[in-house]
């Protein structure tokens, strides 16, 4: 083969190696460099862990738990965490293992103390057998860990309520109904937020300034003073279930106002776009433009809004239950355990007892870092 005056052998020519790797050049969707975007946002990422293993704790609460949530056990009202141990006077124990237990009397200041008997000694075990609960229908005795279930011992991983119950099992138990009050009230608001800023926006004029002035008078009042103002409208003879859903009804009476006013600007600037222009002129009613057209767009909006309002709505049904207005016994909810501790007494003498205020404060921190992420993945002009 001659080429140019040059003599190629073709046994010689270079051909593509199916080996070698090609860049990849096809499209990518926009859900695709949505996650490309999030994942790059670590502390994301790292709240979006711990929100899952939030989750998951809650919901298999009775099996990571020790003990049933509601075990009485009035010789060791407040009792402090158990201390694990990994070696005695024998030497090194790859098994953990605990003391028992003794409750006296401070001889100066008249206190009930706890110490440990050396002379009992129990193992921990992982998959031990112990009180039955019910899980999705099923009834269960396993648990994580704890001691043997014919033991005479008792094991509070971060010690005992003012009735001797375990923290750890009440704190796993409450989150249930704290993260679902906070994610059942941001649905409902998000519906009535849609609905009310979707009007307003879409129609506009009258309409619009009357539902303005409403939000506006809403949001003027104090939050905590509103929400205490309309939990005292609930029953006090109602069962624990309805004054759940109470509360949830109560937090988004509230925080539907802020929603609103984000479909309410989206629709605004929606309801004059080319494509929704061209929906009208060929005959499309409103509530096919509203519905294929606007609504669609409005999306990636809410998702954001949505989850940054999450925080929002779990430190409103915690503190309405620290102030007693919230969720009742026997249910128990993170604000309700933390009332145990809102005196300068339980402070000093019992820490312990601040353990739930730990989660809040945890979950309120994942639920931001994540909208954050969520915000900057959505966002096309982000830097990240």
């Amino acid at each position: 083969m001659e080429i140019e005056g040059q003599v190629v052998n073709p046994e010689h020519t270079v051909m593509p190696n199916d080996s070698e790797s090609v860049p990849d050049y096809s499209p990518v969707s926009r859900g695709q460099l949505i996650f490309r975007r999030f994942r790059r946002h670590r502390l994301g990422i790292a709240g979006t862990i711990i929100l899952g293993i939030m989750y998951l704790l809650v919901i298999f609460a009775p099996f990571f738990a020790p003990n049933d949530f509601l075990q009485h056990n009035p010789d060791y009202a407040l009792a402090p965490p158990t201390r694990i141990h990994f070696a005695d006077e024998e030497g090194f124990s790859f098994r953990p293992f605990i003391y028992g237990t003794k409750r006296a009397r401070d001889p100066v200041t008249l206190d009930v103390v706890f110490t440990e008997d050396r002379s009992e000694r129990f193992p921990l075990y992982f998959f031990v057998r112990g009180s039955e609960y019910s899980l999705f229908g099923l009834k269960c005795s396993i648990h994580l860990f704890g001691i043997d279930q014919e033991a005479d011992g008792v094991f509070f991983p971060i010690g005992a309520d003012r009735f001797g119950r375990d923290l750890l099992a009440r704190t796993l138990v409450g989150g249930r109904v704290s993260l679902s009050a906070g994610l059942l009230g941001v649905i409902l608001s998000l519906i009535i937020g849609v609905i009310v800023g979707g009007v307003s926006g879409y129609y506009g004029g009258f309409i619009d300034a009357f539902v303005q002035r409403i939000i506006e008078l809403l949001r003027s009042f104090p939050r905590l003073p509103l929400w205490l103002a309309l939990s005292m409208v609930l029953p006090p003879q109602w069962s624990s279930v309805k004054v759940y859903f109470g509360v949830v009804t109560v937090l988004s009476l509230i925080g539907w106002t802020g929603q609103a006013r984000v479909v309410r600007g989206q629709f605004l600037s929606l309801r004059e776009k080319e494509f929704v222009q061209a929906a009208r002129a060929i005959g499309v009613d409103d509530k096919g433009i509203i519905f294929r057209h606007i609504l669609p767009n409005t999306t990636s909006y809410l998702i954001v809004s949505t989850t940054l309002a999450l925080p929002g709505m779990i430190l409103g049904e915690s503190s309405i239950s620290f102030l007693g207005l919230g969720i009742k016994e026997p249910m128990t909810s993170w604000g309700l355990l933390l009332k145990d501790a809102q005196n300068l007494e339980a402070l000093v003498l019992h820490p312990w007892l601040l353990f739930p205020g730990l989660f809040i404060i945890l979950t309120v921190l994942a639920f931001n870092f994540m909208g954050d992420a969520v915000r900057d993945a959505f966002d096309p002009f982000s830097v990240r």
